[in-house]
């Protein structure tokens, strides 16, 4: 799809990117045979095969919309997956979607409700007929907005985690570990949604900080003495209460262990319990024990052998054990409960407060801990294998200050809670004998009950946490249980890239599964990135309206842009903020970018490639910048630092290629009758802006594929094509002769603007440099200095004459640079204008070392404002002296 016509004035990504990504994929150019055996390859195992590299990609919700989460998450996958597939891996990047148990059951809900009717009205069966056609309406946005930004994935390989082959895996990891003990249902503390009647993760529960009360309440002793004070953010929890606890070593209440006290409202009397959990330094230091209702309560309810008394309903209201408020919704209850407290004169006093409150992620519901029967994995069987492969170093986490984050949550792992009372889902392949009690989990679905041969068999009718399938992600996706090609080829895969937030959730789950069931680790690697953040360094909400649509940024400023913005600034493991002025200077890159290419390409009509020409200083400098860049940023992604890359990259196009070496070239493209000259820039230009294009490429696939396509080189891709290697030709001598010929025209053009030159007025220079060697680099560059520092005539001089009069000069280093100022400027006219400034300077700092001596002001002003006057006295004292130094020049 070679790119015949010239290339447009200006960069639209409308017009390329659409066009770029259909050619890719309808040419199968993500797949990881599309490469062919290419010489470049990094490796080859026993049977001849290349070595592999493959990233899973996290699956999105197959309900969700592209965040910039996902952008960020999916920019630096993409990155990884360009950069190895050019070097030669055979590399897979395997996309896939999560079923998203909850979330798509309530978008099915939703519509059946506009329709009037519900789950349970159609009845199990009827219900997931209606969610899988949804899915297969609405289910893949996600995957077309992943294109959109450029993800080259392998799409023939995209998998779902309940299409048939994870549903296989699923049910085989289930049976497996229920079959060892390690999986078992009992009554423990959960997150519960009274909205969605389902339990939730951990990571599905959202910490909102909201304005609260904390009410502190009297629990009289039973003897009839002053019992003790317990303060609470849910007085309705109280009508569960089991216990007091206070520290072992609290002297306050010493006295009262080992009796009891009197439960208000339910008029119970409850014991006063010693635990060391107990913070004596928060409120009154004694607690309030709700062990079905608190996970840190439950906890020392099982230490202290306690009662577990539930007192809600799964819709949020007060069941049978809460007495007189039975019924009533948990807060209808909560301001009865508060009431009847003060009316018995219980209620001590209430104390606003500030506090996070755990939130459904999916309906914003209030989240209630309560003790329920459910499915639970034991996790301290599978814990120990995951933290050895992190401590001898078969994994790594990138920055590796997340393995201690990491051990620590498993050193101190609770038992996983795998149920969920939804219907979309992977349903609990365990069946209930009616006849015998007997309960039944294999892998097919039985006829009759094994134990009596009954056929009166119920299905539990929970589902399994989504968490249970993603931790099967990298090798379900693979092809397991079956002995699948992709398995032995990609697993263990090279690299997870995910965010810092679900590093216990799903990183972990998915190294203790891998462990247990493929026997080694997932990933040999854990690139761990940051959130990103709004401007101000706030997380971005629907509730904050800081948000950002990644699809209005393509729109706007084209994929390639946003993808830039995203990875400017970013370090491993830390957040980003996100500045529209980014997006701004990434739209600039890629305008400087077409535009210097653009040039290049204007400039080889006549271009033979032919080798010859002798090179110059500028030549050798570039092609030396270029080495040095290609190992740099080669150095920095193999470290995943992929922000310095970028950076790298950056500074190397715009400051050296694009501003200086292109700028250098100009003289001799020009010249059409030294043709060898003209040869040899067109040569340097044409090699240098197409083994950059290839090291962008990663970066900015689609701006660099349409402008390599005008560059007319074999290949039919440039993703296809060898990511550069350096050659090792660096030379740091030609850099530093260079950087002798960059200063000086640095330094012209600083005087030049200073002295307020206009700028087409070329200015005689006199350049003194004590150092032979630095006079010969002088000499040699005169041309280039005459080009880009506007001069007319150059007087090269070892400095011993002292300094010329009236020029304006720059102390450089082992040289200086003079600019004679008679004939460039009117010099009554510029004298009379600095002394001018000189006079205003001089009454704007008599004004400020008026106020700041002013003992009145210095007393009432806040510090940030009197830190602001003195820096501007410092500011004005030092414009000053340059004003003077200038008049001084100009007074010779």
């Amino acid at each position: 799809m070679r790119e015949e016509k010239d290339m447009a004035k200006t960069y639209e990504p409308d017009q390329v990117e659409g066009k770029w990504y259909k050619f890719w994929e309808e040419n199968g150019f993500f797949q990881p045979e599309a490469a062919g055996d290419k010489e470049t390859a990094p490796g080859k195992d026993a049977a001849g095969n290349r070595e592999a590299f493959s990233i899973v990609m996290p699956p999105p919700n197959v309900t969700g919309f592209l965040h910039l989460g996902h952008a960020m998450d999916s920019t630096l996958q993409d990155i990884l997956a360009r950069y190895k597939r050019m070097q030669g891996y055979d590399t897979l990047w395997l996309p896939g979607t999560d079923h998203a148990g909850i979330a798509t059951q309530a978008k099915v809900e939703e519509k059946l409700a506009e329709e009037g009717t519900s789950r349970q009205e159609l009845g199990r069966e009827k219900f997931l007929e209606r969610v899988w056609q949804w899915k297969e309406q609405y289910g893949g946005k996600i995957t077309q907005q992943l294109r959109r930004l450029g993800a080259s994935c392998d799409w023939s390989r995209e998998r779902f985690t309940m299409d048939a082959g994870c549903s296989e895996a699923v049910r085989e990891v289930f049976v497996k570990l229920y079959e060892q003990g390690l999986i078992y249902r009992g009554n423990y503390i959960v997150n519960w949604c009274s909205k969605c009647h389902t339990t939730i993760s951990d990571i599905e529960v959202e910490h909102v900080e909201r304005d609260g009360n904390l009410w502190h309440i009297r629990y009289p002793a039973s003897d009839g003495g002053p019992g003790v004070v317990v303060a609470t953010t849910r007085p309705e929890t109280m009508l569960g209460d089991v216990a007091v606890a206070v520290h072992p070593e609290d002297e306050r209440y010493g006295s009262l262990l080992g009796k009891t006290v009197l439960l208000p409202l339910m008029n119970r009397e409850i014991p006063v319990i010693a635990d060391d959990y107990v913070d004596r330094e928060f409120g009154t230091g004694a607690v309030k024990i709700t062990p079905a209702h608190d996970p840190n309560d439950f906890e020392m309810g099982l230490r202290h052998q306690l009662e577990q008394i539930n007192i809600l309903n799964q819709d949020g209201t007060v069941n049978e054990n809460g007495g007189k408020y039975r019924g009533l919704d948990r807060y209808e209850a909560r301001k009865l409960v508060v009431k009847d407290l003060e009316e018995q004169g219980l209620l001590v006093r209430i104390e606003p407060i500030s506090h996070a409150v755990g939130e459904c992620y999916r309906c914003s519901t209030v989240v209630e801990p309560l003790v329920s029967r459910q499915w639970f994995v034991k996790m301290a069987p599978l814990a120990g294998p995951a933290m050895e492969v992190v401590r001898d170093g078969r994994l790594k986490f990138v920055p590796d200050r997340f393995a201690r984050i990491y051990t620590g949550w498993l050193e101190n792992i609770r038992d996983w809670c795998i149920s969920r009372q939804l219907w979309w889902g992977h349903r609990i392949p365990v069946w209930y004998c009616q006849d015998c009690g007997a309960e039944i989990c294999v892998r097919e679905d039985p006829a009759a009950c094994p134990k009596c041969g009954g056929k009166n068999l119920e299905q539990d009718p929970d589902v399994l946490d989504t968490w249970f399938s993603s931790a099967l992600w990298p090798f379900s996706t693979m092809g397991w249980p079956k002995d699948a090609e992709d398995l032995k080829k990609f697993y263990p895969t090279s690299v997870l890239v995910t965010g810092r937030d679900i590093i216990f959730f799903w990183v972990a789950r998915m190294i203790f599964m891998g462990m247990e069931f493929m026997g080694e680790v997932p990933f040999h690697q854990v690139m761990i990135h940051g959130l990103i953040l709004d401007a101000q360094g706030r997380k971005m909400s629907k509730s904050l309206g800081n948000g950002v649509d990644p699809l209005e940024v393509i729109d706007r400023y084209g994929a390639d842009t946003l993808r830039f913005t995203l990875i400017t600034g970013n370090t491993p493991g830390n957040d980003l903020r996100f500045h529209s002025e980014k997006l701004e200077a990434s739209r600039n890159f890629v305008n400087k970018i077409w535009n210097a290419s653009r040039f290049v390409l204007m400039n080889l009509e006549d271009f033979a490639a032919t080798p010859g020409g002798e090179l110059t200083l500028a030549d050798k400098w570039i092609l030396s910048r270029y080495d040095g860049t290609v190992k740099a940023v080669t150095t920095a992604l193999d470290r995943f630092d992929l922000g310095e890359a970028a950076r790298l990259l950056y500074e190397f196009i715009w400051n050296e290629f694009c501003d200086w070496y292109i700028e250098l070239s100009k003289r001799r493209l020009y010249d059409r009758e030294n043709s060898e000259g003209r040869h040899t820039a067109q040569r340097i230009l044409r090699e240098v802006l197409e083994g950059t294009m290839r090291l962008l490429h990663p970066f900015m696939p689609f701006l660099t594929e349409e402008i390599w396509q005008h560059l007319n080189v074999p290949g039919r891709t440039i993703m296809l094509q060898d990511y550069p290697k350096a050659a090792g030709c660096r030379n740091e001598k030609i850099e530093a002769e260079m950087n002798v010929l960059m200063d000086v025209i640095r330094a012209v053009r600083n005087i030049r603007a200073e002295m307020n030159v206009l700028p087409g007025r070329k200015a005689d220079l006199i350049l003194a440099a004590a150092d032979h060697s630095t006079r010969e680099i002088l000499h040699a560059g005169i041309h280039e200095i005459k080009q880009l520092a506007m001069a007319e005539k150059i007087t090269i001089t070892d400095g011993k004459g002292g300094e010329p009069p009236q020029t304006a000069s720059a102390v450089l280093n082992g040289l200086t640079v003079y600019i004679p100022l008679r004939g460039l400027l009117d010099f009554d006219k510029e004298i009379a204008k600095v002394r001018k400034e000189i006079e205003a300077g001089v009454k704007e700092k008599e004004r400020l070392e008026g106020k700041l001596n002013n003992g009145g002001f210095i007393a009432k002003a806040p510090p940030d404002v009197v830190d602001k006057e003195r820096e501007k006295l410092q500011a004005v004292v030092s414009r000053l002296q340059s004003l003077r130094n200038r008049l001084a020049e100009l007074s010779l």
